[in-house]
Order: structure tokens, then C-alpha cells, then sequence
């Protein structure tokens, strides 16, 4: 990602999107914190290791707790884990969509995030989506390729699964 700013009406799109991703009963156990404060920024990177980007802006999707209890979701319930998957894939294609890159980060460390930003408790921050403009790739820069490629029909089976 490069250094340019992101547009809040562009980071107003993304979570816009956000709202419609699919979830359970639709009871919307998501919240969102957006962040482009430089400093902000600054510290949550020191608290998330898995946060290789230097973004521009970061949204923090959180699970609001009491709004599964108050909706009766048990404990064991993974509901809200899979809306924040859904979620997640939603926000990075709106931000794609309108010209941005994004990336998913998981390794942080939930408590100092929840200090940074004063999450109150029924707030549990699950997982952080890097928003920037593309840097230009040089070769170097190339994603890993597998060494086989992967198609939709390697990853199917009709009927039943074959070896």
C-alpha cells in the first residue's frame, strides 16, 4: 500500500457494504471502528504483528456480545464467527471494487486494541481489514503462485467426492 490517503466517503462506502453482508437471523452482531489517525495507526501496529501493511486507514470489526445474548445465540454458537467471515469478504470486495487494497490481520492483541480504541466490554475486537491504495507491483513484489494451478474444477466434485 502507498502513502496516499484514503477518502472517508470511500471508507463510508466500504462499511456501507459492511451492513449488508449476510448474518445469522439477521441480527447483526457487527460493529465497526474506523481508524485513520496516523498515530492510532502507529500504535495499533505495534500491538498487531500479523500487520505487515502500512495502511492508510483500518476497520476493526468487532462482535457485539450483547447483542447475541439478547438474541439468544449460545455460547457454542458459531453464528457470529461466520457473519464476521462474511462480513470480512464484504468489505474487502467494496473496498476492491472501488480501487483500494485491502488485507485481513487476526494477530493482534485484543486487550491493547481495546484500550487504543476504548471498546467498551461487550465489544470483543475479532479482526482488523488494512485499507490502502495499491502500491505499483515490481516482480519482486508478485504474490507467491502455487506450484500447481487452481482451478474451480480442482477444488469440486459431482455427486460425490472421487480421489
Amino acid at each position: 500500500m502507498n502513502d496516499q490517503p484514503v477518502d472517508r466517503s470511500q471508507l463510508e462506502k466500504i462499511v456501507e457494504a459492511g451492513r449488508w453482508a449476510p448474518a445469522a437471523g439477521n441480527q447483526r452482531t457487527n460493529r465497526f471502528v474506523v481508524v485513520q489517525d496516523s498515530t492510532t495507526l502507529r500504535l495499533i501496529r505495534l500491538f498487531a504483528p500479523g500487520m505487515f501493511q502500512h495502511p492508510q486507514a483500518v476497520i476493526l470489526i468487532c462482535i457485539d456480545w450483547s447483542v447475541a445474548e439478547v438474541n439468544q445465540f449460545a455460547e457454542t454458537d458459531p453464528s457470529p464467527y461466520i457473519d464476521l467471515g462474511a462480513t470480512m469478504q464484504t468489505l474487502m470486495l467494496a473496498a476492491h471494487a472501488i480501487g483500494l487494497g485491502s488485507g485481513p490481520v487476526t494477530s493482534f492483541r485484543k486487550e491493547a486494541l481495546r484500550v487504543i480504541l476504548n471498546l467498551p466490554s461487550n465489544l470483543s475486537p475479532e479482526m482488523l481489514i488494512c485499507i490502502g491504495h495499491p502500491a505499483p507491483k515490481s516482480k519482486s513484489q508478485l504474490p507467491m503462485r502455487p506450484k500447481k494451478r487452481v482451478t474451480w474444477q480442482s477444488l469440486t466434485d459431482w455427486e460425490h467426492f472421487k480421489d
